[in-house]
């Protein structure tokens, strides 16, 4: 059958790149997305499959149960896009000023319908049970994993795969790790409360510039000095937000940043020694402040019985040149809720290609996935489905 399937997935690849490209056209943000979740659920009803939606808010979960009863497999794809402008010049560009898909869950989209339906086409040939969960808001958090999940999109599962594709990695590379793969993202606020003044008579005002300048190299320090050496961490300010006019000296002044960890205790003593050294700072001066801390997603930790068995089936795939153990990433997603649930993995499916200039990082405006990259990970995806059904049927 897998053969059977690959040949399919070809077959339906033209109309794969087609979905992802109207996609791209028309991104919808987070918490925002009607247009989406309606059109993922139109193709499920069109194939006379069982669907649900507004499953946590704005999901959809479709269901496909193979000829003979077995073990209950959930694939899982986001849909979500992200508030920056495209720059690209090419003829699927976004049509909405602003917003785009700079993060490929066009593509993860796109991917897990028409893999969807190869598996219903050939649903008298399976064993078992396929879930297909289709996330709203993974970009934003709180983000819609959590709520799905509360709303019953895991009941009955016995494992998840899910796949991202990353243009670190060339097409043709399936990245794996086994523990920890993405950290846990968090983000944080600080406004300093200084006594505005005239930028002549500075020894009559309470600065607010210079106290937030001091805490961005200051903060530096906390990851440098205070956390040991062998604990990941990262502290970074992304915004420095302060006056009006060149000859007033800032009342207040605001710092915008994250914090990226995958050990709690670690992540819960930054927290403290932030705290600490921003009230120092102002205590020195008589300013006061504001602190605010919002805890992310958890970290990413694939189970290490199915990382091994994505990693054995993505070698013999006949489209994939590299299998890569990689090394953590800093960056977030909110897959980890499903995986603090049930056994699973998440991999990354290479996506760069310098012949069509799909070279920039996630996030970037002119963002760009290799759309080959789309039917590697819907072949990856349905061997290791295949796989865990027919080992765990034995």
């Amino acid at each position: 059958m897998k053969e059977t399937l690959h040949n399919r997935l070809e077959e339906l690849y033209p109309d794969m790149v087609s979905l992802r490209r109207d996609l791209h056209q028309h991104p919808e943000l987070s918490f925002e997305e009607i247009r989406t979740p309606e059109l993922i659920a139109s193709f499920y009803e069109s194939l006379g499959m069982e669907v649900r939606t507004k499953v946590g808010g704005r999901g959809v979960v479709a269901t496909l149960k193979g000829r003979e009863p077995g073990k209950t497999v959930a694939l899982r794809a986001d849909f979500d896009a992200l508030p920056i402008h495209d720059q690209k010049e090419v003829p699927y560009k976004s049509t909405v000023p602003g917003v785009m898909h700079a993060c490929g869950h066009d593509g993860h989209t796109s991917t897990l319908l028409y893999l969807a339906q190869a598996f219903y086409e050939q649903r008298e040939n399976l064993t078992g049970t396929i879930v297909f969960i289709h996330q709203f808001a993974e970009e934003l958090a709180p983000g819609g994993a959590k709520p799905m999940i509360e709303d019953g999109c895991l009941d009955g599962v016995d494992a998840l795969f899910g796949t991202h594709l990353w243009s670190g990695f060339p097409t043709g590379t399936i990245a794996y790790r086994a523990g920890e793969l993405m950290a846990a993202a968090d983000s944080f606020e600080i406004v300093i409360k200084g006594k505005g003044g005239h930028g002549g008579i500075p020894h009559e005002a309470i600065d607010s510039i210079v106290i937030a300048s001091q805490l961005v190299g200051s903060l530096q320090q906390i990851v440098s000095r205070s956390i040991d050496p062998s604990k990941t961490a990262v502290l970074s300010v992304g915004s420095f937000h302060a006056g009006s006019a060149y000859n007033v000296i800032s009342e207040s002044a605001t710092l915008t940043g994250t914090v990226r960890t995958f050990d709690m205790e670690v992540r819960e003593d930054i927290v403290k020694r932030m705290e600490r050294m921003i009230k120092a700072a102002c205590d020195a001066v008589g300013a006061d402040y504001s602190f605010t801390y919002k805890r992310g997603y958890p970290p990413v930790v694939t189970h290490e019985e199915e990382t091994k068995l994505l990693a054995s089936v993505a070698e013999k795939i006949d489209d994939v040149n590299e299998t890569i153990e990689t090394d953590a990433l800093m960056v977030g997603e909110d897959v980890s809720y499903y995986l603090q649930q049930v056994p699973g993995t998440f991999f990354l499916t290479g996506a760069r290609s310098e012949e069509i200039n799909a070279v920039y990082p996630h996030h970037h405006p002119m963002f760009d996935i290799d759309e080959k990259s789309m039917l590697i990970a819907a072949k990856t995806l349905c061997d290791v489905t295949l796989k865990y059904l027919e080992k765990t049927h034995r």
